[in-house]
């Protein structure tokens, strides 16, 4: 990330779940449009209604674009034509932390904030096996349906009579994330955003009440491999932006489209990591590591506690902010958490500030090590997320 925009990058601190548009609103507001508000309680009616859905649409389509952050789209507005005439009425929402795929998308799938649907990061520990694992790859060993027990909205949904469709990719389809958080309803796989675009049109054109949830993933891969400050994330914002433009002009005049995101990104140098290959005090008394580079979970032996936190505030010193799990909750960060997903939080977590992440070069692997862009942290960049209607 260049100084210019690394000096525009702004700590927001904890998600307000309290009073923010959130993710876990979008899809309830489309449950009040499409006549089925009343699978929702009443807080969840009352904060859906902040979004404003039009409750005469027979169809609404949701389209995710993984990565599309509220401050990265404005800043590059001018390579996307289509989004920038939506701006003007932009509803900001925010993330919930981490500002990670895993979480956002199941708040997104569940209605529920992270502390409840319990996919608190990109990699967390099974407390019954005492086994971290990644939360988008996931572990056979491990039943999503248990992992995430509630129905989720779109099971609910169905329930209630709205034909529910996912589009994606088709080797997300019953597997891992998508059957825990993103289960009910019917799956239409594809490969081209061209072809996802075509098989929405297809859907919203068909008789009946439906939801269309459009999920795009390439924006956020760019943004890994090739930073947000780089051509390739405007080309892929730009080729997106013409895709949706055609979504949003093939839609029949009864469907709304809605354009959201499930974190931002920021470059993170390779010079400002801290590695834990160069700082071996960071292990000691720990028993794994989840999270991410933004946003750390540590897993702490018994009566270790005190001695990890101290080592990783010493460390970390200006350049993130170290609380103990207790801390962490009390703080608000996850809303509120049951007591089943307590312990897949670490013990001590570590959200690292603008241009700090942690690393581990001798675990792991180049591809990653590579990356140019993360996310997960509680910057403005990371947590501000679009909402947009046509």
């Amino acid at each position: 990330m260049n100084d210019a925009v690394m000096g525009a990058v702004q700590l927001a601190g904890a998600p307000d779940y309290r009073h923010a548009l959130l993710l876990s609103d979008v899809v309830p507001a489309a449950a009040i449009t499409l006549g089925a508000g009343d699978i929702l309680d009443a807080g969840a009616t009352a904060r859906a209604l902040k979004l404003g859905f039009d409750t005469e649409d027979r169809v609404v389509v949701v389209a995710l674009i993984d990565g599309l952050g509220a401050e990265l789209l404005r800043a590059r507005a001018a390579h996307a034509p289509f989004l920038r005439g939506l701006l003007p009425d932009m509803l900001p929402m925010s993330a919930g932390f981490p500002s990670t795929t895993a979480n956002s998308l199941s708040s997104l799938g569940t209605g529920m904030l992270p502390g409840a649907h319990g996919i608190v990061g990109y990699q967390l520990r099974d407390p019954q096996r005492d086994v971290v694992f990644n939360q988008l790859t996931w572990d056979p060993e491990v039943d999503p349906e248990v992992w995430v027990p509630d129905a989720t909205m779109f099971e609910r949904l169905t329930a209630a009579g709205v034909d529910v469709v996912s589009l994606g990719e088709p080797k997300f389809a019953g597997r891992g994330l998508n059957q825990a958080s993103l289960r009910g309803g019917r799956f239409r796989g594809s490969k081209t955003m061209a072809e996802r675009v075509a098989h929405a049109v297809e859907e919203a054109r068909a008789p009946g009440r439906r939801l269309i949830y459009f999920y795009w993933g390439n924006l956020d891969k760019t943004g890994h491999v090739h930073g947000v400050d780089s051509w390739d994330w405007t080309e892929e914002l730009e080729e997106i932006d013409g895709h949706l433009a055609r979504l949003a002009n093939s839609l029949p005049a009864d469907a709304g489209l809605t354009i959201t995101a499930d974190h931002g990104m920021v470059d993170l140098p390779a010079e400002a990591r801290i590695d834990f290959a160069e700082h071996p005090q960071l292990r000691d008394g720990v028993t794994g590591i989840g999270g991410e580079p933004r946003a750390v979970h540590v897993y702490v032996q018994p009566g270790a506690l005190e001695t990890v936190h101290a080592a990783y505030a010493e460390t970390l010193g200006d350049r993130g902010l170290v609380m103990t799990r207790a801390q962490a909750i009390s703080s608000g960060f996850f809303g509120p958490v049951r007591q089943s997903n307590l312990e897949r939080i670490g013990d001590v977590i570590v959200i690292c500030h603008a241009g700090t992440g942690i690393i581990d070069s001798a675990h792991d692997s180049p591809s990653a090590l590579a990356l140019i862009g993360h996310h997960g942290g509680i910057t403005r960049q990371e947590l501000a997320i679009p909402l947009l209607r046509t």
